[in-house]
């Protein structure tokens, strides 16, 4: 079975930048049926990836198919218009002046589509309320009818730029949950931009981490957890420390934090002693130590509930470690930093 989307070797940058290229190298395909997230830090290529799959942006070097068709690259290009694809805006871009029905029949030839729009408001929960005008629509309501426009049109592939970042969190959370299940009864595939690990990884068949316009990895979230390919995805996606190591001897390594051996390390290959190397370390596991002799500070804590998120200043890095609510430390207080006896750390070249 083929790809929804392809993209091969896709370079991109703005006419006015001559040398900041917003997209290097990418290659990204989408299954049918898939849910696909553009995961990472604002300004490392994701939304500029899915206006290039929309077709408003055009590649600089590489192609892009749909299904079996070349859309762009190579010489190729295919309007939007004419691309099969739907697309959901992070401001919902309604027409004020339409109604609801208006509003998702919107692009549809007259007299025709009225049943698939009628399925879709049952679909999304939006009956009763066609005659409605958008300002006459809550948040998570204008987000949905945004979703049954995007679908009306019966596309092969639906691309959404953040779509639940201005809505509560109650909200959220249900409209997320209930996406791979509208797109599955539409037959389609997804492809949604965010800033949200937790979001990416909850919701997505796959994720595409991107920094800087490089693809970082792509994989099911139980793989990224598992075995994130880079440092960066080890500290954006899953939130852990990045620290520095250096190989003391065969099978063992040493960091700021204290000694490593092999039974430590949760990667199975694990850097040559020649390579610079880094652990990624889970928060929980750093043990904060009250030290007035010690090399590092508290410089900040949250508290979470049950938790202390404490971080702490240690050379020029910021360490990040979590302890019980009895372990209350106050800030600018000294201390050292440990990794705790039986913890497990993924080494990897830095």
């Amino acid at each position: 079975m083929g790809s929804t989307v392809a993209l091969n070797g896709v370079w991109h940058r703005y006419s006015n930048s001559a040398e900041a290229w917003t997209l290097r190298g990418v290659d990204l395909d989408v299954a049918p049926g898939e849910l696909v997230g553009l995961l990472g830090p604002s300004g490392c290529g994701k939304t500029t990836l899915l206006r290039l799959i929309a077709g408003f942006e055009r590649p600089d070097r590489g192609s892009l198919r749909l299904g079996q068709q070349l859309v762009a690259g190579d010489g190729a290009w295919l309007a939007p218009e004419r691309r099969g694809v739907g697309m959901v805006f992070q401001d919902y871009a309604l027409f004020p002046h339409l109604n609801a029905w208006r509003n998702a029949r919107f692009g549809l030839a007259r007299g025709k589509g009225d049943e698939r729009v009628a399925w879709l408001f049952s679909l999304l929960g939006l009956e009763g309320l066609e005659q409605r005008y958008p300002h006459q629509l809550s948040g998570g309501q204008r987000q949905r009818l945004a979703m049954a426009r995007a679908l009306a049109p019966s596309p092969r592939v639906v691309l959404l730029d953040e779509p639940f970042s201005s809505l509560d969190v109650e909200v959220r959370l249900r409209l997320r949950s209930e996406l791979s299940s509208v797109l599955e009864a539409c037959d389609a595939s997804g492809v949604i931009v965010t800033h949200d690990p937790d979001e990416a990884l909850a919701i997505c068949d796959r994720v595409a981490v991107m920094r800087d316009g490089v693809l970082h990895q792509c994989a099911t979230p139980q793989e990224i957890v598992r075995t994130p390919a880079t440092p960066f995805v080890g500290s954006f996606v899953l939130q852990r420390n990045v620290i520095p190591a250096q190989s003391t001897r065969p099978d063992q390594w040493s960091c700021p934090l204290g000694d490593l051996s092999q039974q430590h390390i949760r990667m199975a290959a694990a850097p040559t002693t020649q390579e610079e190397c880094c652990v990624l370390v889970e928060s929980k596991d750093i043990e904060i130590d009250a030290d007035d002799r010690g090399d590092a500070a508290i410089v900040g804590r949250e508290f979470l509930g049950d938790l202390w998120e404490y971080r702490v200043r240690m050379g020029e890095m910021v360490v990040r470690a979590t302890c019980g609510v009895e372990k209350d430390y106050p800030p600018q207080m000294p201390c050292s930093l440990r990794i705790k006896e039986g913890a497990a750390v993924d080494l990897m070249t830095s």
